[in-house]
């Protein structure tokens, strides 16, 4: 009813209009916004308290969990997400969130009302706390953690414990209470396990392809990766500030680590004489990182379509936060005092850095993909992307796509944007432009929202096709360069060659191992 047939009933009734209530004026302080703020977590709580943690894969979850371990906390890896997690995350948190903050949120809020139903909601408040990332720049990731208290709150489960790990800084000391001291030791395994888990998963993706023995890749990444869990979980103290660090870099205890898991890949028998197109994986960190429903199984189901999978390594991750740290202190020289030392040590850091990730790639014999120059990256995407808009990975997108085509470290480029992701927009949208210089780069943008698989992956399916054309032609090239078959080819390969660990050069004349591998062997294996 109008306000106006309102008044129209009283003045022909003579009633009386219903008293209008006014409420007090609200207070500054009920309603000024106020971010999220956990209950402390006392030193005295660590030893019977578990860390919850996860989102990355499981490899670098498991090496994360040993070096927490390392330094006595409980820590628990949280299960790898599912739609069921999706639809969840949608429910108890904002509808209008991209989708790996549904899946994360939702993820959460389930193992916790699983572990409410068998222990109580109390027992979940005292005994489990959980640790994730802080913000990365204009994106939702900066707030996680209010979508988390919003769907916790609405599962009943609002007294429960968060803390936030920031992206920036080494040691930035104890979280509320003191039981989570987010100190050197701490950062330096959560790196170093990062990137020994990088190298790693580059290896098994670069080996299960060609594998004789089905299953024997996942067997040998798996042990491969419980022999650098005991390596972390055991990791010696060396204090809590920079002898610490001095000794992650001066020791070659992590590369023994690593020497034992290439024994391990040595058993791996392969036939790298398979044709295949290789597919670069791109996009938003947490999609291009996870294996599993929330990127629709898209590594394993590029394998099963025929593919070799070039995943995202993390590394690249911290060295492209470091360049953004340092390009700030590049934009201040002359205008504040020391912002020329302090990008140079930011530099210098990303050296140590890349360093680090090439020790671990020679105790592989150098098998795992380099990675590529931020300054390259940079360059490349300069006309398309400008290099200090940093929300999601920014211009690092657009750089490694135009870096893998142009050096021929793919075929094909796979991009995994999340619906409603602002950063991912923008780098498709730069994207058209790369295309309209570049119509021949095979490029499959894929919109991931968690429940439209068929779309995407036959909108995958469209581009992988030409890769796979593409990759024929490549090969039947190189055989017609080399006036080689692939049976004279097969009598020139050794037996080290069929190892797993063999490294096969790549000069940049092709992408595919196939054809990388009949030129080596053409070669006489130089």
């Amino acid at each position: 009813m109008s306000t106006l047939e309102k008044i129209r009933i009283v003045q022909e009734t003579g009633a009386k209009a219903p008293r209008r209530v006014v409420a007090p004026p609200a207070r500054a302080s009920d309603t000024a916004y106020r971010a999220y703020k956990p209950q402390p977590f006392t030193r005295e709580e660590r030893d019977k308290v578990t860390v919850l943690f996860g989102g990355l894969h499981w490899r670098a979850e498991r090496l994360i969990q040993g070096a927490m371990e390392n330094l006595g906390y409980h820590a628990q890896v949280l299960p790898t997400a599912t739609r069921e997690d999706l639809l969840t995350g949608r429910e108890v948190a904002d509808i209008g969130q991209c989708c790996p903050t549904s899946f994360t949120t939702g993820n959460l809020a389930n193992y916790l009302k699983r572990e409410a139903q068998r222990v109580g909601a109390e027992e979940v408040k005292k005994n489990f706390v959980y640790v994730t990332a802080g913000s990365c720049g204009a994106c939702r990731f900066g707030q996680y953690h209010q979508s988390y208290e919003l769907a916790l709150r609405n599962s009943g489960l609002d007294a429960f414990r968060m803390f936030l790990l920031g992206q920036e800084g080494l040691d930035q000391g104890a979280a509320a209470g003191g039981g989570l001291d987010l100190n050197l030791p701490f950062t330096l395994g959560a790196v170093w396990a990062v990137v020994l888990a990088d190298a790693v998963q580059d290896m098994e993706y670069q080996t299960r392809p060609y594998e004789v023995t089905p299953g024997e890749t996942a067997r040998a990444a798996k042990d491969g990766v419980e022999i650098l869990y005991e390596a972390f979980r055991k990791r010696p103290r060396r204090g809590e500030k920079w002898g610490a660090l001095a000794w992650h870099l001066a020791t070659p205890y992590f590369v023994n680590a690593m020497k034992e898991v290439r024994q391990r890949f040595d058993q791996v028998e392969v036939d790298r004489l398979r044709m295949k197109p290789l597919v670069k994986i791109t996009g938003e960190f947490y999609l291009q990182t996870v294996e599993g429903d929330p990127n629709y199984n898209i590594h394993r189901w590029l394998e099963a379509e025929g593919a070799e999978v070039y995943p995202a390594a993390i590394t690249i991750w911290f060295d492209y936060l470091m360049r953004l740290a340092a390009q700030d202190f590049e934009d201040r020289i002359g205008v504040d005092r020391g912002a020329r030392l302090k990008s140079g040590g930011i530099q210098a850091a990303q050296g140590l850095l890349r360093w680090t990730y090439s020790r671990m790639r020679r105790a592989l014999n150098g098998v795992p993909h380099e990675l590529p120059a931020q300054a390259e990256l940079r360059k490349l995407a300069a006309p398309y992307y400008h290099s200090r808009l940093n929300g999601g990975e920014g211009d690092m997108l657009v750089g490694k796509a135009l870096w893998a085509y142009h050096k021929k470290k793919a075929h094909m480029i796979c991009e995994l944007s999340p619906y409603s992701c602002m950063p991912n927009t923008m780098s498709i949208g730069a994207m058209s432009g790369v295309l309209g210089k570049y119509p021949d780069l095979l490029y499959a943008p894929l919109e991931i929202k968690g429940d439209a698989e068929v779309h995407a992956l036959s909108r995958c399916q469209m581009i992988l096709t030409e890769a796979k054309k593409r990759a024929a032609r490549e090969y039947e090239g190189v055989l017609e360069k080399i006036n080689l078959t692939k049976e004279q080819l097969e009598s020139r390969i050794e037996p080290k060659m069929r190892k797993a660990t063999y490294r096969v050069p790549r000069h940049g004349v092709a992408a595919g191992t196939a054809a990388n591998f009949a030129l080596h062997l053409a070669s006489g294996g130089r």
